[in-house]
Protein backbone atom coordinates (compact mmCIF):
# COMPACT_ATOMS: atom_id res chain seq x y z
CA UNK A 1 0.00 0.00 0.00
CA UNK A 2 1.28 3.48 -0.93
CA UNK A 3 1.61 6.18 1.71
CA UNK A 4 -0.24 9.51 1.16
CA UNK A 5 1.95 12.07 -0.55
CA UNK A 6 4.30 9.50 -2.10
CA UNK A 7 2.61 8.48 -5.35
CA UNK A 8 5.80 7.63 -7.20
CA UNK A 9 6.40 3.90 -7.73
CA UNK A 10 9.88 2.43 -8.06
CA UNK A 11 10.49 0.80 -11.44
CA UNK A 12 10.62 -3.04 -11.36
CA UNK A 13 14.06 -4.64 -11.44
CA UNK A 14 15.35 -5.81 -14.77
CA UNK A 15 15.05 -9.55 -15.42
CA UNK A 16 18.79 -10.02 -15.02
CA UNK A 17 18.98 -8.08 -11.74
CA UNK A 18 15.93 -9.97 -10.34
CA UNK A 19 17.42 -13.35 -11.16
CA UNK A 20 20.80 -12.46 -9.75
CA UNK A 21 19.29 -11.20 -6.50
CA UNK A 22 17.15 -14.29 -5.96
CA UNK A 23 20.02 -16.57 -6.88
CA UNK A 24 22.23 -14.91 -4.28
CA UNK A 25 19.52 -15.00 -1.62
CA UNK A 26 19.10 -18.72 -2.16
CA UNK A 27 22.83 -19.41 -2.02
CA UNK A 28 23.79 -17.34 1.03
CA UNK A 29 24.00 -20.50 3.19
CA UNK A 30 24.24 -23.97 1.65
CA UNK A 31 21.39 -26.04 3.07
CA UNK A 32 22.17 -29.78 3.40
CA UNK A 33 19.53 -32.51 3.26
CA UNK A 34 20.52 -33.84 6.68
CA UNK A 35 21.88 -32.60 9.99
CA UNK A 36 20.98 -30.23 12.80
CA UNK A 37 18.28 -27.71 11.92
CA UNK A 38 17.33 -29.65 8.79
CA UNK A 39 13.61 -28.77 9.15
CA UNK A 40 14.33 -25.04 9.42
CA UNK A 41 16.67 -25.23 6.45
CA UNK A 42 14.06 -26.99 4.36
CA UNK A 43 11.54 -24.29 5.29
CA UNK A 44 14.04 -21.68 4.11
CA UNK A 45 14.51 -23.55 0.85
CA UNK A 46 10.76 -23.67 0.28
CA UNK A 47 10.47 -19.93 0.98
CA UNK A 48 13.33 -19.26 -1.41
CA UNK A 49 11.61 -21.26 -4.12
CA UNK A 50 8.31 -19.50 -3.60
CA UNK A 51 10.04 -16.12 -3.95
CA UNK A 52 11.78 -17.29 -7.09
CA UNK A 53 8.64 -18.62 -8.71
CA UNK A 54 6.82 -15.39 -7.87
CA UNK A 55 9.39 -13.30 -9.77
CA UNK A 56 7.72 -11.51 -12.70
CA UNK A 57 10.85 -12.18 -14.73
CA UNK A 58 10.13 -15.91 -14.73
CA UNK A 59 6.95 -17.01 -16.45
CA UNK A 60 4.91 -20.15 -15.85
CA UNK A 61 5.98 -22.51 -18.68
CA UNK A 62 7.67 -25.66 -17.49
CA UNK A 63 11.14 -24.81 -18.80
CA UNK A 64 11.10 -21.45 -17.00
CA UNK A 65 9.84 -23.20 -13.88
CA UNK A 66 12.81 -25.59 -13.98
CA UNK A 67 15.18 -22.67 -14.39
CA UNK A 68 13.58 -20.95 -11.39
CA UNK A 69 13.98 -24.11 -9.32
CA UNK A 70 17.70 -24.46 -10.06
CA UNK A 71 19.00 -22.06 -7.35
CA UNK A 72 17.11 -24.02 -4.69
CA UNK A 73 18.65 -27.28 -5.90
CA UNK A 74 22.15 -25.78 -6.02
CA UNK A 75 21.72 -24.42 -2.49
CA UNK A 76 20.89 -27.96 -1.34
CA UNK A 77 24.14 -29.35 -2.72
CA UNK A 78 23.16 -30.38 -6.25
CA UNK A 79 25.85 -29.51 -8.78
CA UNK A 80 24.99 -27.44 -11.82
CA UNK A 81 26.12 -30.32 -14.04
CA UNK A 82 23.79 -32.79 -12.29
CA UNK A 83 20.85 -30.41 -12.48
CA UNK A 84 21.41 -29.62 -16.13
CA UNK A 85 21.81 -33.23 -17.24
CA UNK A 86 18.84 -34.47 -15.16
CA UNK A 87 16.42 -31.77 -16.33
CA UNK A 88 17.51 -31.26 -19.93
CA UNK A 89 14.51 -31.57 -22.23
CA UNK A 90 12.04 -32.41 -19.44
CA UNK A 91 8.35 -31.96 -20.16
CA UNK A 92 5.54 -32.15 -17.58
CA UNK A 93 3.83 -35.53 -17.26
CA UNK A 94 0.21 -34.93 -18.40
CA UNK A 95 -1.03 -37.90 -16.34
CA UNK A 96 0.07 -36.51 -12.97
CA UNK A 97 -2.85 -34.12 -12.22
CA UNK A 98 -5.41 -36.89 -12.60
CA UNK A 99 -3.36 -39.36 -10.57
CA UNK A 100 -3.10 -36.87 -7.70
CA UNK A 101 -6.90 -36.58 -7.44
CA UNK A 102 -7.77 -40.29 -7.81
CA UNK A 103 -5.78 -41.98 -5.05
CA UNK A 104 -7.76 -45.10 -3.96
CA UNK A 105 -6.76 -44.71 -0.29
CA UNK A 106 -9.10 -41.72 -0.07
CA UNK A 107 -11.92 -42.64 -2.48
CA UNK A 108 -12.59 -46.34 -1.81
CA UNK A 109 -14.59 -47.81 1.11
CA UNK A 110 -12.08 -49.14 3.59
CA UNK A 111 -13.31 -52.74 3.31
CA UNK A 112 -12.96 -52.77 -0.49
CA UNK A 113 -9.46 -51.32 -0.18
CA UNK A 114 -8.40 -53.87 2.47
CA UNK A 115 -10.08 -56.82 0.71
CA UNK A 116 -8.20 -56.16 -2.52
CA UNK A 117 -4.80 -55.69 -0.90
CA UNK A 118 -5.04 -58.52 1.64
CA UNK A 119 -6.77 -61.01 -0.65
CA UNK A 120 -6.37 -64.79 -0.56
CA UNK A 121 -4.24 -64.74 -3.70
CA UNK A 122 -1.95 -61.99 -2.42
CA UNK A 123 -1.57 -63.86 0.88
CA UNK A 124 -0.67 -67.12 -0.87
CA UNK A 125 1.73 -65.35 -3.22
CA UNK A 126 3.28 -63.49 -0.30
CA UNK A 127 3.97 -66.58 1.76
CA UNK A 128 5.73 -68.15 -1.21
CA UNK A 129 7.72 -64.99 -1.97
CA UNK A 130 8.84 -64.62 1.64
CA UNK A 131 9.84 -68.29 1.82
CA UNK A 132 11.88 -67.92 -1.37
CA UNK A 133 13.72 -64.95 0.18
CA UNK A 134 13.88 -66.24 3.75
CA UNK A 135 17.59 -65.42 4.32
CA UNK A 136 17.00 -61.76 3.44
CA UNK A 137 13.98 -61.51 5.75
CA UNK A 138 15.77 -63.33 8.58
CA UNK A 139 18.78 -61.03 8.30
CA UNK A 140 16.76 -57.82 8.38
CA UNK A 141 14.60 -59.07 11.26
CA UNK A 142 17.69 -59.90 13.31
CA UNK A 143 19.47 -56.63 12.48
CA UNK A 144 16.55 -54.20 12.89
CA UNK A 145 13.93 -56.02 14.97
CA UNK A 146 11.09 -55.18 12.58
CA UNK A 147 8.43 -57.85 12.12
CA UNK A 148 9.29 -59.49 8.77
CA UNK A 149 5.58 -59.98 8.05
CA UNK A 150 5.08 -56.19 8.18
CA UNK A 151 7.87 -55.78 5.62
CA UNK A 152 6.39 -58.60 3.55
CA UNK A 153 2.98 -56.93 3.62
CA UNK A 154 4.39 -53.57 2.52
CA UNK A 155 6.26 -55.38 -0.27
CA UNK A 156 3.05 -57.10 -1.37
CA UNK A 157 0.87 -54.00 -1.32
CA UNK A 158 3.40 -51.66 -2.90
CA UNK A 159 4.72 -53.78 -5.79
CA UNK A 160 2.95 -57.16 -5.56
CA UNK A 161 6.20 -58.71 -4.29
CA UNK A 162 8.28 -56.97 -6.94
CA UNK A 163 6.25 -58.22 -9.88
CA UNK A 164 5.32 -54.73 -11.13
CA UNK A 165 8.85 -53.33 -11.15
CA UNK A 166 9.27 -54.21 -14.81
CA UNK A 167 5.98 -52.57 -15.85
CA UNK A 168 6.99 -49.35 -17.59
CA UNK A 169 3.42 -48.02 -17.39
CA UNK A 170 3.68 -48.02 -13.60
CA UNK A 171 7.42 -47.75 -12.98
CA UNK A 172 9.28 -45.02 -14.83
CA UNK A 173 11.97 -42.36 -14.30
CA UNK A 174 10.97 -40.31 -11.27
CA UNK A 175 12.75 -37.03 -12.05
CA UNK A 176 10.05 -35.96 -14.58
CA UNK A 177 7.25 -37.11 -12.26
CA UNK A 178 8.58 -35.23 -9.24
CA UNK A 179 9.29 -32.11 -11.29
CA UNK A 180 5.68 -32.19 -12.49
CA UNK A 181 4.38 -32.61 -8.95
CA UNK A 182 6.32 -29.56 -7.80
CA UNK A 183 5.09 -27.64 -10.86
CA UNK A 184 1.48 -28.59 -10.02
CA UNK A 185 1.80 -27.33 -6.40
CA UNK A 186 -0.42 -29.97 -4.82
CA UNK A 187 -1.21 -30.00 -1.09
CA UNK A 188 2.18 -31.50 -0.12
CA UNK A 189 4.12 -28.94 -2.12
CA UNK A 190 7.03 -28.49 0.33
CA UNK A 191 7.52 -32.27 0.60
CA UNK A 192 7.47 -32.61 -3.20
CA UNK A 193 10.27 -30.03 -3.42
CA UNK A 194 12.29 -32.04 -0.91
CA UNK A 195 11.71 -35.30 -2.76
CA UNK A 196 12.66 -33.77 -6.10
CA UNK A 197 15.94 -32.44 -4.73
CA UNK A 198 16.59 -35.72 -2.89
CA UNK A 199 16.10 -37.61 -6.16
CA UNK A 200 18.66 -35.34 -7.81
CA UNK A 201 21.05 -36.09 -4.95
CA UNK A 202 20.57 -39.84 -5.47
CA UNK A 203 21.40 -39.38 -9.15
CA UNK A 204 24.46 -37.35 -8.19
CA UNK A 205 25.64 -40.05 -5.77
CA UNK A 206 24.95 -42.96 -8.12
CA UNK A 207 24.97 -45.77 -9.05
CA UNK A 208 21.71 -44.87 -10.85
CA UNK A 209 21.41 -42.02 -13.33
CA UNK A 210 18.31 -39.95 -14.11
CA UNK A 211 16.97 -42.58 -16.50
CA UNK A 212 17.60 -45.63 -14.34
CA UNK A 213 16.31 -44.03 -11.10
CA UNK A 214 12.75 -45.25 -11.54
CA UNK A 215 9.67 -45.53 -9.37
CA UNK A 216 5.98 -44.68 -9.12
CA UNK A 217 4.27 -41.56 -10.45
CA UNK A 218 4.70 -40.07 -6.96
CA UNK A 219 8.43 -40.81 -6.91
CA UNK A 220 8.49 -43.84 -4.60
CA UNK A 221 11.44 -46.15 -5.30
CA UNK A 222 12.01 -49.88 -5.31
CA UNK A 223 10.42 -53.08 -3.99
CA UNK A 224 8.87 -51.39 -0.95
CA UNK A 225 8.40 -47.95 -2.55
CA UNK A 226 10.32 -45.48 -0.40
CA UNK A 227 10.26 -41.78 -1.25
CA UNK A 228 13.60 -40.20 -2.27
CA UNK A 229 14.07 -38.05 0.84
CA UNK A 230 13.68 -41.15 3.04
CA UNK A 231 16.13 -43.08 0.85
CA UNK A 232 18.66 -40.30 1.41
CA UNK A 233 18.11 -40.43 5.17
CA UNK A 234 17.44 -44.11 5.83
CA UNK A 235 18.87 -45.96 2.83
CA UNK A 236 20.91 -49.04 3.73
CA UNK A 237 23.07 -51.50 1.81
CA UNK A 238 21.40 -54.78 2.70
CA UNK A 239 23.39 -57.11 0.46
CA UNK A 240 26.85 -55.74 1.21
CA UNK A 241 27.80 -54.80 -2.35
CA UNK A 242 28.62 -51.20 -1.40
CA UNK A 243 25.60 -49.73 -3.22
CA UNK A 244 22.02 -48.88 -2.33
CA UNK A 245 19.71 -49.99 -5.12
CA UNK A 246 16.15 -50.50 -3.93
CA UNK A 247 14.92 -51.47 -7.37
CA UNK A 248 17.29 -54.35 -8.13
CA UNK A 249 18.17 -55.53 -4.61
CA UNK A 250 15.45 -56.84 -2.31
CA UNK A 251 17.90 -56.97 0.66
CA UNK A 252 18.65 -53.26 0.14
CA UNK A 253 14.92 -52.49 -0.04
CA UNK A 254 14.09 -54.50 3.10
CA UNK A 255 16.95 -52.99 5.11
CA UNK A 256 16.03 -49.47 4.02
CA UNK A 257 12.34 -49.86 4.88
CA UNK A 258 13.15 -51.50 8.23
CA UNK A 259 15.48 -48.62 9.08
CA UNK A 260 12.83 -46.15 7.89
CA UNK A 261 10.20 -47.73 10.15
CA UNK A 262 12.58 -47.53 13.11
CA UNK A 263 13.15 -43.87 12.30
CA UNK A 264 9.40 -43.33 12.39
CA UNK A 265 9.28 -44.81 15.90
CA UNK A 266 8.64 -48.53 15.33
CA UNK A 267 8.87 -50.52 18.55
CA UNK A 268 10.17 -54.10 18.10
CA UNK A 269 8.14 -56.79 19.80
CA UNK A 270 4.84 -54.89 19.81
CA UNK A 271 1.93 -55.81 17.54
CA UNK A 272 0.23 -53.21 15.34
CA UNK A 273 -3.02 -53.54 17.30
CA UNK A 274 -5.97 -55.76 18.18
CA UNK A 275 -9.48 -56.22 16.85
CA UNK A 276 -11.79 -55.72 19.83
CA UNK A 277 -15.38 -56.00 21.00
CA UNK A 278 -16.98 -53.11 22.87
CA UNK A 279 -19.58 -53.56 25.64
CA UNK A 280 -23.12 -52.21 25.37
CA UNK A 281 -23.27 -48.55 26.28
CA UNK A 282 -19.59 -47.91 25.64
CA UNK A 283 -18.61 -44.25 25.26
CA UNK A 284 -17.40 -43.93 21.67
CA UNK A 285 -15.93 -40.51 22.39
CA UNK A 286 -13.06 -42.47 23.96
CA UNK A 287 -12.03 -43.20 20.37
CA UNK A 288 -9.48 -40.39 20.52
CA UNK A 289 -6.20 -40.99 18.74
CA UNK A 290 -4.77 -37.74 20.08
CA UNK A 291 -4.80 -39.12 23.64
CA UNK A 292 -3.56 -42.75 23.72
CA UNK A 293 -4.25 -44.70 26.90
CA UNK A 294 -2.86 -48.01 28.22
CA UNK A 295 -4.61 -51.18 27.11
CA UNK A 296 -5.66 -51.61 30.76
CA UNK A 297 -7.77 -48.44 30.55
CA UNK A 298 -9.98 -50.05 27.91
CA UNK A 299 -9.89 -53.53 29.44
CA UNK A 300 -11.19 -52.07 32.70
CA UNK A 301 -14.16 -50.70 30.73
CA UNK A 302 -15.11 -54.06 29.30
CA UNK A 303 -13.18 -54.00 26.02
CA UNK A 304 -12.00 -57.48 24.99
CA UNK A 305 -10.15 -58.95 22.04
CA UNK A 306 -12.51 -60.15 19.32
CA UNK A 307 -10.70 -63.50 19.04
CA UNK A 308 -11.08 -64.20 22.75
CA UNK A 309 -7.35 -64.15 23.50
CA UNK A 310 -5.93 -62.01 26.33
CA UNK A 311 -4.08 -58.78 25.63
CA UNK A 312 -0.33 -59.59 25.74
CA UNK A 313 0.69 -56.36 27.50
CA UNK A 314 -1.80 -54.17 29.33
CA UNK A 315 0.67 -51.30 29.62
CA UNK A 316 1.06 -50.59 25.90
CA UNK A 317 -0.49 -47.23 24.90
CA UNK A 318 -3.31 -47.58 22.37
CA UNK A 319 -6.14 -45.61 20.84
CA UNK A 320 -9.56 -46.88 19.82
CA UNK A 321 -10.18 -46.84 16.07
CA UNK A 322 -13.73 -47.31 14.71
CA UNK A 323 -13.38 -47.09 10.92
CA UNK A 324 -16.87 -48.33 9.98
CA UNK A 325 -19.16 -47.28 12.77
CA UNK A 326 -20.76 -49.16 15.61
CA UNK A 327 -21.61 -52.23 13.50
CA UNK A 328 -18.19 -52.74 11.87
CA UNK A 329 -14.81 -54.00 13.15
CA UNK A 330 -13.18 -51.98 15.92
CA UNK A 331 -9.52 -51.86 16.92
CA UNK A 332 -7.13 -50.81 19.66
CA UNK A 333 -4.12 -49.43 17.79
CA UNK A 334 -0.57 -49.39 19.17
CA UNK A 335 2.19 -46.92 18.29
CA UNK A 336 3.31 -49.31 15.53
CA UNK A 337 0.05 -48.68 13.67
CA UNK A 338 0.83 -44.96 13.80
CA UNK A 339 4.24 -45.78 12.32
CA UNK A 340 2.54 -47.48 9.37
CA UNK A 341 0.66 -44.23 8.79
CA UNK A 342 4.04 -42.54 8.64
CA UNK A 343 4.83 -44.80 5.67
CA UNK A 344 1.54 -43.75 4.04
CA UNK A 345 -0.84 -41.34 5.78
CA UNK A 346 -4.00 -43.25 4.82
CA UNK A 347 -5.77 -45.33 7.49
CA UNK A 348 -6.98 -47.65 4.72
CA UNK A 349 -3.38 -48.29 3.70
CA UNK A 350 -2.12 -48.82 7.25
CA UNK A 351 -4.93 -51.24 8.10
CA UNK A 352 -4.36 -53.15 4.86
CA UNK A 353 -0.66 -53.59 5.70
CA UNK A 354 -1.51 -54.68 9.24
CA UNK A 355 -4.16 -57.17 8.11
CA UNK A 356 -2.03 -58.63 5.32
CA UNK A 357 0.86 -59.05 7.79
CA UNK A 358 -1.43 -61.08 10.06
CA UNK A 359 -2.63 -63.17 7.14
CA UNK A 360 0.95 -63.86 6.05
CA UNK A 361 1.48 -65.25 9.57
CA UNK A 362 -1.58 -67.51 9.29
CA UNK A 363 -4.49 -65.46 10.66
CA UNK A 364 -7.87 -65.30 8.97
CA UNK A 365 -10.28 -62.45 8.29
CA UNK A 366 -11.54 -59.95 10.84
CA UNK A 367 -14.07 -61.36 13.30
CA UNK A 368 -16.70 -58.63 12.86
CA UNK A 369 -18.15 -58.11 9.35
CA UNK A 370 -17.98 -54.82 7.49
CA UNK A 371 -21.25 -52.89 6.88
CA UNK A 372 -20.95 -53.39 3.13
CA UNK A 373 -24.39 -52.00 2.25
CA UNK A 374 -23.44 -48.52 3.51
CA UNK A 375 -24.05 -45.61 1.14
CA UNK A 376 -21.44 -42.83 1.14
CA UNK A 377 -21.54 -39.14 0.16
CA UNK A 378 -19.99 -37.96 -3.08
CA UNK A 379 -17.24 -35.33 -3.23
CA UNK A 380 -19.61 -32.36 -3.22
CA UNK A 381 -21.49 -33.85 -0.29
CA UNK A 382 -18.26 -34.49 1.59
CA UNK A 383 -17.40 -30.81 1.22
CA UNK A 384 -20.90 -29.96 2.44
CA UNK A 385 -20.45 -32.17 5.52
CA UNK A 386 -17.30 -30.29 6.47
CA UNK A 387 -18.91 -26.92 5.75
CA UNK A 388 -21.83 -27.87 8.03
CA UNK A 389 -19.54 -28.95 10.85
CA UNK A 390 -17.61 -25.69 10.48
CA UNK A 391 -20.89 -23.75 10.60
CA UNK A 392 -21.86 -25.63 13.76
CA UNK A 393 -18.56 -24.71 15.38
CA UNK A 394 -17.37 -28.32 15.57
CA UNK A 395 -14.64 -28.14 12.93
CA UNK A 396 -12.02 -25.50 12.18
CA UNK A 397 -10.41 -24.59 8.86
CA UNK A 398 -11.79 -25.00 5.35
CA UNK A 399 -13.32 -28.02 3.65
CA UNK A 400 -11.14 -30.25 1.48
CA UNK A 401 -13.56 -33.13 0.91
CA UNK A 402 -11.38 -35.68 2.71
CA UNK A 403 -13.27 -37.09 5.67
CA UNK A 404 -10.36 -38.09 7.88
CA UNK A 405 -10.00 -38.49 11.65
CA UNK A 406 -10.44 -34.78 12.43
CA UNK A 407 -13.76 -34.55 10.55
CA UNK A 408 -14.91 -37.87 12.01
CA UNK A 409 -14.13 -36.63 15.51
CA UNK A 410 -16.13 -33.44 14.87
CA UNK A 411 -19.14 -35.45 13.70
CA UNK A 412 -18.83 -37.74 16.75
CA UNK A 413 -19.17 -34.67 18.96
CA UNK A 414 -22.29 -33.70 17.03
CA UNK A 415 -23.72 -37.22 17.52
CA UNK A 416 -22.98 -37.18 21.25
CA UNK A 417 -24.70 -33.81 21.65
CA UNK A 418 -27.82 -35.24 19.99
CA UNK A 419 -28.01 -38.46 21.99
CA UNK A 420 -26.67 -40.72 19.25
CA UNK A 421 -23.92 -43.34 19.37
CA UNK A 422 -20.87 -41.15 18.72
CA UNK A 423 -19.07 -43.46 16.30
CA UNK A 424 -18.17 -40.64 13.86
CA UNK A 425 -19.15 -42.75 10.83
CA UNK A 426 -19.66 -40.32 7.96
CA UNK A 427 -22.23 -41.88 5.64
CA UNK A 428 -24.82 -40.50 3.23
CA UNK A 429 -27.27 -40.51 6.16
CA UNK A 430 -24.82 -38.35 8.13
CA UNK A 431 -24.76 -35.87 5.23
CA UNK A 432 -28.55 -35.70 5.17
CA UNK A 433 -28.69 -35.23 8.93
CA UNK A 434 -26.16 -32.37 8.89
CA UNK A 435 -27.90 -30.66 5.98
CA UNK A 436 -31.17 -30.70 7.91
CA UNK A 437 -29.43 -29.30 10.97
CA UNK A 438 -27.85 -26.35 9.15
CA UNK A 439 -30.54 -25.27 6.71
Amino acid sequence: MERAGTPTRMPPPSPLRGRELLHRLCQIAPLPLEGKGRERRWAALATCLLLTLASPALASPFSDFLKALEPTALAAGITAATYESATAGLEPDPNIPNLVTTQPEFDTPIWDYVDLRASDSRTTHGRAAMAANKPAFDTVAKRYGVDPAILGAIWGIETNYGSVLGNTKLIRPIIPSLATLVFEKRSRYALDIQDFIAALLLVQRGPLDAQSLVGSWAGAIGHLQVNPLSVVKYGRDGDGDGKIDLDHSLPDALATSANFLLGLGYRPGIDWGYEVTLPTGFDYLLADRENPRPVKFFADRGVTRANGLPFPDASVPVFLYVPAGKTGPKFLMTPNYTVLKGYNTSDSYALAVAHLADRLKGSGDFVSPWPRDTKFPNLAQRHAIQDALIKLGLLKGTSDGRLGPVTQRAYARYQAAHGEVADGFLTLAAYQELMAATQ
